[in-house]
């Protein structure tokens, strides 16, 4: 329970990734704060089972960041997780798609980034962890903004990182190959419009050819690896981008 006393908020957590990663911060002791959207009662279910509140912020609107970043108080520990995908070649990507994608993959972090570094800097403490995906690294076609979303989450990364090097605030990437999540799951009929392919040679030929281990990442993987980043134990590790897709990247 190393994470008595300590806040964490964490987005895009009511569900996949967010979700394991926010319990596996509540098992740790930290009084939890959720966002994302979904069926109220199963919120509420997962509000009462980690002793955690919920916020329904808007993560595309500055202001309902702004009032999330305010009723959550002194949040220690900041979990980036929300996001989403579209599936397109360039030419017919749709731009609103565009323009969404890099709102919430990478805007909605500048804006909580901005509004949680304060308090750490004060506390002389903070985790700061970005979910990015093995596309902060790499590409793969027909997902441009999903992409450029995620190569420019790298940089800010790094680029917090190196502004909270000597504040006792560590910032660092967790970047998952395909695991099996709503998101992931959402895409496959995007790709067999866009490959003339079927669900099964999407999964097996697209999805799973990516990663030499042939498994798909299990959302408790990455919440045991986000737990790690905020012991203090790691308080070294900074700047870091932090693979886990199965020698996806290693190629």
């Amino acid at each position: 329970m190393f994470l008595e006393g300590k806040t964490a908020l964490v987005t895009g957590s009511t569900s996949g990734i967010g979700l394991a990663i926010a319990r596996a911060l509540s098992a740790e002791g930290a009084s939890v704060v959720l966002n994302g959207f979904g069926d109220e009662g199963e919120i509420a279910q997962l509000c009462e089972e980690m002793g955690a509140t919920h916020s329904a912020a808007n993560l595309l609107k500055a202001d309902e960041i702004e009032k999330m970043m305010a009723e959550a108080g002194e949040v220690d520990i900041l979990v980036n997780n929300a996001g989403m995908q579209h599936v397109s070649p360039v030419e017919d990507f749709p731009t609103d798609k565009w323009e969404m994608i890099l709102a919430l993959n990478l805007t909605a972090v500048f804006h909580t980034v901005r509004l949680a570094v304060p308090v750490m800097k004060k506390r002389g403490w903070g985790r700061i962890i970005n979910t990015a995906s093995a596309h902060s690294k790499t590409a793969s076609p027909f997902k441009s903004a999903y992409n450029a979303s995620k190569h420019g989450l790298d940089g800010f990364t790094k680029t917090i990182a190196l502004e909270l090097a000597q504040s006792g605030v560590t910032a660092n990437c967790i970047s998952p190959g395909y695991v099996w999540t709503p998101l992931v799951e959402g895409q496959i009929p995007d790709t067999m419009k866009a490959r003339g392919m079927t669900e099964d040679e999407v999964i097996n030929d697209v999805l799973l050819a990516k990663q030499p281990t042939k498994r798909f990442v299990q959302p408790a993987e990455l919440g045991a690896l986000a737990a790690f980043l905020c012991r203090e134990e790691a308080g070294n590790v900074t700047g870091a981008n932090w693979s886990m897709d199965g020698g996806w990247t290693a190629e």
